[in-house]
């Protein structure tokens, strides 16, 4: 048996901000940008040289989603982002005003460092050991 999980659902308040925060200030690139109705589009992004799982921006759509948005993880690290050069990435990212609550740390596991999406979602920017450029 195989199964693999492909998207994961993400809470935005709008499409076009968080497309613009994601592919502008992460560098993600967008996958499918489709209009479903005049109120509900199906976005998928995904960081770049990505194979595996996207995300899928979901516009809130009622009062209990909104209350949610930036904090669908109760406040803890919510997604991982993999780099195979942590401090490339991690200095793009101050430039491009990336909001960081944690320094980089060099942890038994590789380098990671915790920043800010633009809702407060928090995310590990990390590279592995095994994944080091010599």
């Amino acid at each position: 048996m195989q199964q693999s999980i492909i998207h994961v659902s993400l809470l935005v308040n709008d499409y076009d901000e968080a497309i613009d925060f994601y592919c502008n200030k992460l560098n993600f690139d967008i996958v499918e940008d489709t209009t479903l109705t005049p109120d509900k589009r199906w976005v998928l992004i995904k960081p770049p040289g990505s194979s595996g799982c996207c995300l899928l921006l979901a516009k809130a759509a009622n009062e209990m989603q909104t209350a949610s948005v930036g904090n669908q993880s109760g406040g803890r690290v919510f997604l991982f982002l993999e780099t195979d050069d942590f401090y490339r990435d991690y200095h793009r990212m101050l430039n491009n005003e990336i909001i960081f609550v944690r320094e980089p740390l060099n942890e038994s596991y590789g380098i990671v460092a915790v920043f800010k999406d633009l809702y407060g979602n928090l995310w590990d920017l990390i590279q592995r050991h095994s994944q080091k450029n010599n």
